[in-house]
């Protein structure tokens, strides 16, 4: 079975059964903190970019409900007449 050693090029591999040089060793560990940095990167900066699909129709859907609910607030008859008596007002003091 191989072991792999992961030392700098300083210091020599001290396990028998490693072939790997002291400079593949360092190329090794200079590859995985490369990768190491690279993943987090990746899951922290980008974890929360974008809605997946099932957030589009989830806020589709609630988009659409508000929507009717604010067009039957504002077709009410009550509601109508605040709004045409306050547009009467605005239209009486502005000329």
């Amino acid at each position: 079975m191989m072991r792999i050693v992961a030392t700098t090029p300083d210091e020599p591999s001290t396990s028998p059964e490693t072939p790997w040089t002291s400079t593949s060793a360092a190329l090794i560990n200079r590859c995985r903190r490369w990768w190491t940095s690279r993943s987090s990167v990746a899951t922290t900066a980008y974890r929360e970019r974008g809605m997946s699909t099932a957030e589009y129709a989830v806020g589709t859907i609630a988009a659409c409900a508000f929507a009717a609910l604010l067009f039957k607030v504002v077709s009410s008859p009550e509601v109508q007449e605040m709004l045409s008596s306050l547009i009467d007002r605005a239209l009486k003091t502005g000329g």
